[in-house]
This record gives structure tokens, sequence and C-alpha cells, in this order.
């Protein structure tokens, strides 16, 4: 393969490709998939490959058709020949919807947060089903989210999360990239999303003293101050 073959559509031997990431698709619907096609088939929706060496490919992209080519005995399939940069890579799969698609909380705006709450709330059987999804995505667009280690805060936030399976079910569609936290905070809401030894750690780096018999909403009034 040249470089000028990378975006072209071509009809490549089935035992040059190598399979990829595996299909998650059970094998009923492979199979119908299959008979459909025949053994004299064409794939009118192509895998994606990239390749590995001289006439040797690696399936990147649409692995049921693969995993249909292979049941159905095709001794050539329509391909797109993709380069083998890792985003290309992440790109086709994302497409193909065979990766599970994820936000990063830290810096997503208030419609991408919204968009992956309407998307948890539309799946079968979710914990989060009766949740108030305005207040949810409320808390969550003005909470100091570029800060978070994890998602431990949002159960803080008084929007109907407190923990267990809900919170696990935002794990499905948030990932976080933290900020480091400034060494001076005045900020209230960020103030208040801290653990009090967070708190009371910070005063004493301000000198403030006293701080054993502070509780936390006098460590926040201090610090905010």
């Amino acid at each position: 393969m040249s470089l000028s073959d990378i975006g072209n559509l071509m009809c490549l031997p089935f035992d040059e490709i190598e399979p990829g990431q595996p299909t998650e698709a059970h094998e009923y619907l492979i199979q119908f998939a299959a008979n459909q096609l025949g053994p004299q088939g064409r794939n009118w929706v192509p895998l994606v490959v990239k390749e590995t060496g001289p006439d040797q490919y690696q399936v990147i992209g649409n692995a049921f058709i693969y995993a249909v080519a292979a049941e159905a005995g095709l001794d050539e399939v329509w391909c797109i020949i993709a380069d083998d940069a890792p985003e290309t890579v992440a790109i086709t799969q994302a497409l193909a919807q065979e990766i599970a698609p994820k936000t990063n909380l830290s810096t997503a705006s208030r419609d991408e947060i919204s968009a992956a709450i309407d998307y948890l709330l539309g799946q079968p059987g979710t914990p989060l089903k009766g949740l108030r999804q305005a207040s949810l995505l409320a808390r969550l667009d003005e909470a100091p989210r570029q800060y978070w280690k994890t998602l431990q805060p949002i159960t803080k936030l008084g929007c109907g999360v407190t923990g267990g399976k809900k919170l696990k079910a935002l794990e499905q569609v948030f990932y976080l990239t933290p900020e480091p936290m400034p060494e001076v905070i005045k900020d209230r809401t960020l103030l208040e999303s801290l653990t009090t030894a967070q708190l009371k750690a910070m005063a004493k780096k301000r000198d403030i003293e006293g701080l054993s018999k502070l509780k936390k909403a006098d460590l926040v009034n201090l610090l905010a101050a």
C-alpha cells in the first residue's frame, strides 16, 4: 500500500486482514447478517483497516462487518484504508459506536453535560430514573469540577445523587482531568466542596489560629473572607 491509498475504498482478500477488537454483537445477529450476505455477497458497509505489513491489514473499525464476512465465507471484502495513528483508531471506533462515549467533566460545557445526562436517563433500568435532570445539570455546571479528582463531590451538591448506583451510573459517562488546586482559594463554592481536613490544612498555611475548635462552616467563612 502506498500513502495515496489512505482514504481509498479497496477490495482486499479476506485472508490478508487480521481482526482487531472483537465485536460484542451476539452470534445470532452475526449469523442473520451473514445469511443475508451469502458467500457471493458484497459488504456494502466497508471495514476500516490499517496496514500492518506488505499486503497485511488489521481491522480498526466496523468489527461486526469482519465477523459477518468471516461467517459468510467471503473471499474478498471492501475496506477503507486508514492510517495507523492512535487518534485515527479512536475516531473510527467512536464513529462505529464500538467504544463507550465518555465526557471530560473537568472541561465539559453545559450542553455537553446535558447531553451526557440525557443519554444516561434514556438507558433501560437506569438508577437515575426519577432524578431531576435540570437540578443535576445546574449543580454540575456551577460546581468547581475542574479541581475534582473523583466524582464523589457530586454527592454533596444536593442534586439527588447520594452515592452508590447513581454515582456509578455517572461514572459510565464522565471522567476527570483535574487541574492543580490553587494555593489560595476564596471561592465559597469550591471551599464548601472540600473536606474539613483539607480546609484546616489550607487555613494552617494562611496562619489562621485556633483551628481545632473550628467547624467546617467556620473554616469556609474565614478562608472566603
